[in-house]
């Protein structure tokens, strides 16, 4: 799924893509701080898919409310591949979701967890499994922060659209 001129799909087709599905969608927001849920609750009709979010912007709370494993956030700190699949995996449990997005990184303006400003780790959860991607942004904060959004509403179409090609296995 994409825009008509190869963009990352908005929010509003990503939306209608899951109401199509019967599916519904959570997110688990880090260095985003909400700007994902904020893209999706600017849908007129979004509660049609979106269940809800989670702005899980400090460590121990990735944890404790994620259920992100203790272990993995002690070994490899926040910013990580595997911290984004749980976070995603998480927030799909807790919201009760089809679908869970993850996102996490560091938009800076210092590094964090000995990564550098720009990394970024974005995952999708759903019955299909996890994927996720990387991301190695700069131009800023600001930019960082947008094109991580941009980024979960590509993975998550991208997702959507295999799973609706595969059809039901039998």
């Amino acid at each position: 799924m994409s825009g008509p001129d190869g963009t990352p799909p908005g929010a509003g087709e990503v939306l209608d893509a899951l109401v199509r599905a019967g599916a519904t969608v959570a997110v688990a927001e880090s260095l985003t701080g909400g700007l994902l849920a904020a893209e999706f609750v600017a849908v007129p009709g979004a509660s049609r898919a979106f269940r809800g979010s989670v702005t899980a912007y400090a460590t121990e709370l990735k944890g404790t409310v994620l259920g992100v494993d203790a272990a993995l956030l002690a070994a490899k700190g926040a910013v990580d591949p595997q911290v984004a699949a749980e976070m995603a995996e998480g927030v799909r449990r807790l919201m009760g979701a089809d679908y869970g997005v993850g996102t996490t990184g560091v938009a800076g303006p210092d590094p964090q967890d000995g990564q550098p400003v720009g990394t970024v780790y974005v995952a999708v959860a759903g019955p299909e499994g996890v994927f996720g991607t990387s991301l190695r942004l700069s131009q800023g904060r600001a930019t960082i922060r947008r094109r991580t959004v941009e980024a979960a509403l590509g993975l998550l179409g991208e997702v959507l659209d295999s799973s609706r090609t595969q059809g039901p296995e039998g």
